[in-house]
């Protein structure tokens, strides 16, 4: 029973240490490393970082957006390379211990069961209730969109790797989905500052998850008109 509480303790310990940076002239460099790590391994979102940072110097809210994205974007071809080279090991262990997600076997196959709020909103739309079926329903759309929503994105990036999910595609759809999440949110802040972080953190989870809601209606729609 003790377990729970000493990982949310390091999870907040990780969480202090992040936002410690942004009172630190490596601010910059701090939130590249945890981007690039954040996509692969690291346990914390960058946009913890990202916010304070933005917040401490609304003007250059586009810089941080930019290297936040480009290390994340990075960050995501390691991932990538977990998936491909070493789902047996290292990559089921960071899923399971890292992203703290439970990995179940479908048809000989494990695979990752999706959160019920996306089957409850998007339903046969998906594809599947599993996440290497809706893989391989719609291949690296998923990357996109599941790039926008509150899920880990290094799930999202190792389970595209072992999917083997297109390369160059998987890059595009990666930049497309980071470049969005993190412009939005450091744009957000550079117009109205401290209100639009209390607004992101009550809201922006939900937010997203209509917005990936609305877009996957509308690749249905246009699948079923083709």
């Amino acid at each position: 029973m003790a377990e729970e509480p000493q990982k949310s303790g390091l999870i907040r310990r990780l969480y202090e240490w992040m936002l410690h940076w942004a009172d630190s002239k490596y601010g910059l460099l701090a939130l590249v490393v945890l981007s690039f790590a954040e996509s692969s391994f690291f346990p914390i979102p960058p946009d913890v970082l990202l916010i304070a940072l933005v917040l401490g110097a609304t003007s250059r809210w586009y810089k941080y957006a930019f290297w936040c994205t480009l290390a994340s974007v990075a960050g995501g071809l390691a991932g990538y390379g977990i998936g491909v080279f070493a789902w047996d090991t290292m990559g089921q262990w960071i899923v399971e211990n890292v992203a703290h997600v439970s990995l179940v076997d479908v048809n000989g196959r494990l695979d990752i069961a999706l959160p019920s709020y996306l089957l409850s909103s998007m339903g046969s739309s998906l594809g599947g209730e599993y996440l290497f079926q809706v893989y391989d329903y719609w291949n690296a759309w998923i990357v996109f969109v599941f790039g926008l929503t509150p899920l880990p994105y290094k799930l999202t990036t190792i389970t595209a790797g072992v999917a083997r999910v297109n390369l160059p595609v998987f890059m595009v759809a990666s930049l497309a989905a980071r470049a969005c999440r993190f412009f939005i949110v450091a744009w957000l802040l550079h117009k109205w500052g401290e209100p639009a972080k209390e607004f992101i953190d009550r809201y922006f989870n939900v937010l997203c998850i209509a917005f990936v809601v609305l877009l996957i209606g509308g690749f249905a729609i246009v699948k079923v008109l083709l």
